[in-house]
């Protein structure tokens, strides 16, 4: 599970990563983002675009935000399919938080890799709340690597570099090679 995550980077530096126009509005940069928290995300709209969007599905059967979605199934289970098929989105971040059990402490750590900003996958939708129609995504969780075993058995899907055109893309409904994209961060992860 992912359930806090950081992006330090202002919207000029997502600019540039990810030559994208800018949305409505700015953004600083966060050390530790929550659940419900709107924040930047990139989408392909017409255009490579920054958007703001609310952390967590909300459809009408739950009453705790969805935050994640399991990369395993996300293909098949209704809540996500449509999204999956047609709504992907990247999730810029820095880091990411889980919480390490050590006896009967739990200790929180910051997963990290080389790169300083790394892109999530993500999917987006639209719901509602008394009325009032807003977005909001989830993150793709997957099985852990071995490095991150120890901490937690999921871990959000990171993307590489080279496949982050092929993600956006929503044009692409190869079930096959977008499920593909959907495997544990190979690289070095750094935890602290």
């Amino acid at each position: 599970m992912c359930g806090r995550y950081a992006l330090d980077a202002d919207i000029d530096v997502l600019i540039a990563h990810y030559k994208a126009i800018l949305g409505e509005r700015e953004f600083e940069g966060s050390e530790e983002i929550f659940p419900t928290n709107t924040v930047p995300i990139i989408r392909e709209i017409e255009n490579r675009k920054i958007d703001f969007l609310k952390w967590g599905f909300m459809p009408s059967f739950t009453k705790k935000p969805l935050i994640n979605a399991r990369g395993e199934t996300v293909d098949i289970k209704p809540t996500f399919k449509n999204s999956f098929i047609q709504k992907r989105c990247i999730i810029p971040a820095t880091s990411f938080f889980e919480w390490e059990k050590v006896g009967d402490k739990k200790i929180r750590r910051r997963i990290s890799i080389k790169e300083h900003l790394f892109s999530m996958a993500g999917l987006y939708n639209s719901f509602y709340d008394d009325g009032k129609q807003y977005e909001a995504f989830t993150i793709l969780t997957i099985n852990a690597n071995e490095q991150m075993q120890h901490i937690h058995e999921r871990m959000p899907v990171i993307l590489k570099k080279d496949n982050e055109d092929i993600w956006l893309n929503n044009e692409n409904k190869d079930i096959q090679e977008l499920k593909s994209l959907i495997v544990p961060w190979e690289g070095k992860l750094i935890i602290e």
